[in-house]
């Protein structure tokens, strides 16, 4: 039996949905717990439970959303959710305090940006000791990024530590265009579009400036229990994922007419949205080993990954590859 299991696994990851009618055959759906967040980030599991993608792998999809990857990451821990989507950096910080997971995909590069519409303040030195800093969680992509910045401009990445306020994106926004509350929000697409589109708002740093090049805002993580004991859910739940960032990839304005209601926008600002520059739904991963340098040499983990296996599922090693003599640019993309 676990011989077949591997046969079909491997299947599977090689023809993508071939074995979905055997799926479909079975007496009931396999159930599938998946968390997520807010945020256009999720464009692709919004349109795959639109599409009922995951119906078609044979899967019943139970969909949870969170305020958070902290958040997320408590869901996985505690059984709550089967598989879920955060931030390299809430991954990384549950891994080291010896959770059995692994990335099971990259999941959407994006815009992420400081944003603020105090005319005086046009880097991390203008900040004053009252000049909130809304983040969605300590520990999430936004706060290690703001930690990494103030490094670099200020000395040190916890030299910001006491301006920030945990809020939720949707309310971080809301705050920061009333201007009440907090003077500054780290934060993602649409939100960090519908800010700069306000009169007199601006970027104080982003995410390139300050990682040096794109990386994978979010990763779809799984047990390692999981991905072995449910192989062929695994497998399907990699392939409806890999599939909905194809449909949205293929078809932007038919995307956009379906997510506008979703975010309580028009369909054409919902589209330029999804063309906004820097934006790329893919599962490649990007990033992984240089948060987890970062984040060591920070204190936020006490260790860092030997080599990508330990953190990735082989699908992942597979899509980075290895290349002999110096890194392939895939490989680079890994670090800072």
């Amino acid at each position: 039996m676990k011989k077949m299991s591997l046969v079909l696994l491997c299947l599977l990851l090689i023809t993508g949905s071939v074995l979905t009618p055997m799926l479909h055959t079975a007496s009931r759906a396999e159930e599938l717990k998946i968390a997520g967040q807010f945020g256009l980030v999720y464009a692709p599991l919004m349109v795959a439970r639109q599409l009922k993608i995951f119906e078609r792998y044979g899967l019943k999809p139970i969909w949870k959303e969170y305020g958070s990857g902290g958040a997320v990451r408590e869901a996985l821990v505690s059984g709550e959710v089967d598989v879920g989507f955060m931030g390299i950096p809430p991954f990384l910080i549950g891994w080291d305090k010896g959770c059995q997971w692994k990335v099971a995909c990259g999941f959407v590069v994006i815009p992420v940006g400081l944003v603020t519409y105090d005319p005086n303040i046009k880097s991390l030195k203008d900040f004053k000791p009252d000049d909130k800093i809304a983040v969605p969680s300590p520990g999430s992509v936004q706060h290690i990024l703001l930690a990494m910045a103030a490094e670099q401009e200020l000395g040190s990445p916890n030299a910001l530590d006491n301006n920030i306020v945990a809020m939720p994106h949707p309310d971080g926004a809301a705050a920061l265009i009333s201007k009440k509350g907090i003077k500054a929000h780290f934060t993602t697409p649409p939100y960090l579009f519908e800010e700069l589109l306000e009169p007199g708002f601006h970027l104080v740093t982003d995410d390139i400036k300050i990682f040096g090049h794109p990386f994978s805002f979010n990763v779809g993580v799984a047990a390692e229990r999981f991905y072995e004991r449910r192989p062929v859910v695994y497998s399907c739940f990699v392939n409806a994922i890999a599939e909905a960032m194809a449909w949205i990839n293929s078809n932007k304005e038919e995307a956009a007419k379906m997510l506008a209601p979703e975010f309580q926008l028009t369909p054409e600002k919902t589209l330029q949205y999804l063309t906004w520059e820097g934006m790329n739904y893919t599962t490649a991963p990007y990033g992984l080993m240089g948060f987890a340098e970062f984040m060591k040499k920070a204190g936020y983990i006490s260790r860092v990954p030997k080599s990508i296996d330990e953190i990735a599922f082989p699908n992942m090693t597979a899509i980075i590859g290895s290349r002999g003599g110096a890194p392939s640019e895939i490989e680079k993309l890994q670090y800072k």
